[in-house]
C-alpha cells in the first residue's frame, strides 16, 4: 500500500470504480461527521472463492463478489454506523443522515488522521486470477487420491481450497485517503482413519496472504496431507487421557492459539477501557512469569494476520504486550486509544464494510526463550505433551479457558509415551501465565489457518509460540 506521490498506485480507487465524484463524497462525509470526534468512510471490494472435495468428488464450488461501504461517526464512546452494498451518492447521503444522529449537538476537535505509510505488504496480483478452475479441481482430486492411497486405514478424506482478494479504501473528512490490497489463500485437509469399529480424525491446513503458487506445489500439499494422516493414525492408537492437575508441555506453533484466547483478548483496548478484562488496571505490573514476552505483529509479510494498514487507515505495528512478564501494552483501535489517552496501534479491524472496527489481534505470539525443547520434555516427571489444539473458549472477565487437545501424549519420567484421547486443558489465562516455568528456543508461527471471532465478527489471524512448560495445569480427561 503506497500513498506518496512518487509511489505506484495500489489499484484503481474504489470511488473511481463506482463512478463517484470525490468532492461530492467528501462533502457528505463532512456533513455526516460534523461535530463528531472521529470517523471515516470505509469502502470495500472483495472477490472470494471456495472449492471442497469430499470422498472422491467435488462437493462444493462457490464464487462471490461483494462490495459496499460503511460510514462511521464516533462521539465519546458512542458510534453511529450505516452501511450499504449500494456504492452510490444517494446511499451515502442516507448514510450521512443516519450517522449524524450520534453527535448530539456536540462540537469539538476532530481526531487527527492516521499517518501515511509507504510500506506495502502486498502487490496488485489477484490470487483468484492465477489458476484456472479446472486446475484447482484437478489439484483437489490429486490430493484426495494421494490421501486414500497412502494408508488402507484411511476411510474418509476432505480437502478444501479458498481464496479472497480484498481491496479497501478509507476516506476521511479532511480528504485523506488510504488504500490497501489483501490477498488470502487457505488449504484445509481432514482425514478419518479407522480400525475395526474405531474411527479417529486428523487435520492440517496452511495458507497466507499471497497467490496460489506456493500453496499448490506438490511438496506443500503433501506435507499437509501427511500431517493429517499421521495425526489420525496416532489418534487411532490413543488411550483415555488422565484427569487431574499435572505439568503440561505445549508444542510450538499452533498451540499459541491458547495464548491468543486465554491472554490475547484480555489485552485488547476495549475490554480494558471498560474494565472488563482480567488484565484491567495492571499496566506496568508483573502478569506473567519472568521470561514470558508476548507481541502482536501485523507487519510480517504474507502471514495470515498481517496488513499494511488496519481498517481505520493506521499502519500496522509490532506492539509489545508483555515484556519479561510485565504488562507493557494493549492493542488499540482509534476510539479506545483516544478514550484511554493512548496511541492507536494499528489493531482496528472489521470483518467487512457491514461491521464497525474494534481492537483485534493480528499475529500474536510469545517470543523464544533459551531452553532446548528436548530438555523441557525431559524435565517433566508426570504430565502431558499437547501438540495440537482444536477449539477453545475463554471468559474475558475472569480469564477462565477450556481447550480441547486434538493431539496429545502422556509424559512419564521425561519420556513421551502413549497418545491420549479426550484431553482438555482447563485453567485461567492470567493465573497460568505465571505458571510458565520453561520457554523453548524453537519459536514457530502457525501455518496460516486461524480465524478469530469477537462479537460476531471473524477476521484472519496468526498465532505462535515456542515449546513451553506450564506447571500444575488442570487436565480434564476421560480416564
Amino acid at each position: 500500500m503506497n500513498h506518496s506521490s512518487d509511489a505506484a498506485p495500489v489499484t484503481t480507487s474504489l470511488l473511481d470504480r463506482a463512478g463517484l465524484d470525490r468532492d461530492a463524497v467528501r462533502k457528505e462525509i463532512v456533513r455526516g461527521l460534523a461535530g463528531a470526534d472521529d470517523g471515516e468512510l470505509f469502502l470495500e471490494y472483495r472477490q472470494s472463492e471456495g472449492l471442497s472435495f469430499d470422498n472422491g468428488r467435488l462437493k462444493q464450488a462457490t464464487y462471490d463478489t461483494a462490495q459496499g461501504f460503511g460510514l462511521r461517526a464516533v462521539k465519546d464512546d458512542a458510534v453511529g454506523y450505516a452501511h450499504s452494498s449500494d456504492v452510490s451518492l444517494p446511499a451515502l447521503i442516507r448514510a450521512a443522515d443516519t450517522v449524524s444522529a450520534v453527535r448530539g449537538g456536540y462540537s469539538g476537535t476532530f481526531a487527527a488522521a492516521p499517518s501515511h505509510t509507504n510500506v506495502r505488504l502486498y502487490g496488485d496480483d489477484n490470487p483468484l486470477d492465477g489458476q484456472s478452475f479446472e486446475t484447482k479441481v484437478k489439484l483437489l482430486a490429486e490430493i484426495d487420491a494421494y490421501i486414500r492411497d497412502k494408508d488402507p486405514r484411511v476411510r474418509q478424506a476432505s480437502v478444501s481450497l479458498g481464496a479472497t482478494w480484498q481491496v479497501v479504501e478509507i476516506v476521511r473528512p479532511d480528504g485523506e485517503s488510504y488504500r490497501d490490497i489483501r490477498p488470502l489463500v487457505r488449504v484445509n485437509i481432514s482425514v478419518v482413519a479407522g480400525s475395526g469399529d474405531r474411527q479417529e480424525s486428523g487435520s492440517a491446513g496452511y495458507g497466507g496472504r499471497e497467490g496460489y503458487a506456493r500453496f499448490i506445489e506438490t511438496k506443500a500439499w503433501r506435507a499437509a496431507a501427511d500431517g493429517a494422516i499421521r495425526q489420525a493414525l496416532v489418534n487411532l492408537e490413543s488411550v483415555p487421557a488422565p484427569a487431574g492437575e499435572m505439568d503440561v508441555v505445549l508444542g510450538p506453533g499452533w498451540p499459541g492459539v491458547m495464548l491468543h484466547e486465554a491472554v490475547g483478548h484480555g489485552l485488547e483496548g476495549d475490554f480494558n477501557r471498560k474494565q472488563t478484562s482480567a488484565f484491567s488496571g495492571l499496566m506496568g505490573q508483573q502478569v506473567a512469569a519472568k521470561g514470558v514476552t508476548v507481541v502482536d505483529d501485523g507487519t510480517i509479510s504474507s502471514k495470515r494476520g498481517s496488513l499494511s494498514i488496519d481498517d481505520e487507515g493506521t499502519p500496522t505495528n509490532r506492539t509489545m504486550l508483555i515484556e519479561d512478564g510485565i504488562l507493557v501494552g494493549y492493542m488499540q483501535d482509534r476510539q479506545n486509544a483516544r478514550l484511554m489517552n493512548m496511541k492507536p496501534t494499528g489493531n482496528g479491524r472489521r470483518e467487512s464494510y457491514a461491521h464497525v472496527p474494534m481492537p483485534r489481534m493480528t499475529n500474536t505470539y510469545m517470543l523464544a526463550g533459551e531452553r532446548d525443547p528436548a530438555e523441557i520434555l525431559a524435565s517433566v516427571k508426570n504430565g502431558i505433551y499437547a501438540v495440537n489444539f482444536g477449539g477453545g473458549q475463554v471468559d474475558i472477565v475472569s480469564g477462565k479457558y477450556v481447550f480441547q487437545c486434538t493431539e496429545a501424549y502422556r509424559i512419564e519420567n521425561g519420556k513421551v509415551g502413549a497418545p491420549l484421547k479426550g484431553a482438555m486443558l482447563i485453567g485461567n489465562g492470567p493465573t497460568d501465565l505465571r505458571r510458565v516455568s520453561m520457554v523453548g528456543n524453537d519459536l514457530q508461527l502457525d501455518d496460516g489457518i486461524g480465524t478469530c471471532g469477537k462479537q460476531g465478527q471473524g477476521v484472519p489471524v496468526g498465532v505462535g509460540q515456542p515449546t513451553l512448560r506450564m506447571d500444575r495445569i488442570t487436565v480434564g480427561g476421560t480416564g
